[in-house]
C-alpha cells in the first residue's frame, strides 16, 4: 500500500510540474505575438523575420517538451495510476477516473494540433494577414489547451486525494 501512496504522490507532484510548463508555454505564444505586433509596428511585417522566428522555433521546442512530459504522465495515470484505482478504490472512484482518463486523447489531439499550428507559421508559406490571424488563433488555442489542462488536472487532484485519504485511513 506504500507503494500505490508513493506513487499516487508522485503523480500529483507531476501535475504541478507540467502546469508550470504550459503555463510558460502560453507565455512564450504571447511572447510571440507580441514580438510579431511589434515588428510591424516598426517597419511592417515580413515573415521570416529572426526575431518571429527563434520565438516560434522556442514555442515549437517547449510544445515537444509538453508533449512529451504528457504522454509520459497519461501513460503512468493510464496504467499504473488505474491499477492502484481498481485495486484500492470503490466502483465510484474507479468511474471518475475512467472518465477522466478519456479526457486525454482530446489533450493530446489539441497539442499535436498546437505542433502542427506551429509548423505551418514557421513555414513561411503563408500571407502577412493569414499569418497574423494564425498567430492569434495559436496563441487562443494554447490558451484555451491550458485551461482545459488546468481544469482535468483539477479535477484528478481531488479523486487521487479522495483515493489516498481512503488509503491512509485503512
Amino acid at each position: 500500500m506504500e507503494k500505490d501512496l508513493a506513487l499516487i504522490e508522485e503523480i500529483i507532484g507531476e501535475h504541478k510540474t507540467i502546469m508550470q510548463g504550459v503555463q510558460n508555454l502560453e507565455q512564450v505564444a504571447s511572447d510571440t505575438e507580441a514580438i510579431a505586433s511589434l515588428e510591424e509596428a516598426k517597419e511592417g511585417f515580413m515573415p521570416g523575420r529572426l526575431g518571429q522566428e527563434q520565438s516560434l522555433q522556442k514555442l515549437q521546442e517547449a510544445l515537444e517538451t509538453i508533449d512529451q512530459g504528457l504522454q509520459a504522465h497519461f501513460s503512468r495515470e493510464e496504467t499504473a495510476l488505474l491499477s492502484v484505482f481498481k485495486k484500492h478504490g470503490n466502483k465510484e472512484l474507479v468511474s471518475a477516473l475512467r472518465s477522466l482518463l478519456l479526457e486525454h486523447d482530446d489533450l493530446r489531439n489539441r497539442l499535436t494540433h498546437s505542433k502542427k499550428h506551429v509548423a505551418e507559421l514557421l513555414s513561411g508559406g503563408l500571407s502577412r494577414h493569414r499569418w497574423e490571424a494564425s498567430a492569434h488563433d495559436m496563441r487562443a488555442h494554447i490558451s484555451h489547451t491550458r485551461k482545459l489542462l488546468e481544469a482535468h488536472a483539477g479535477i484528478e487532484w481531488e479523486l487521487f486525494h479522495k483515493l489516498q485519504t481512503e488509503l491512509m485511513n485503512a
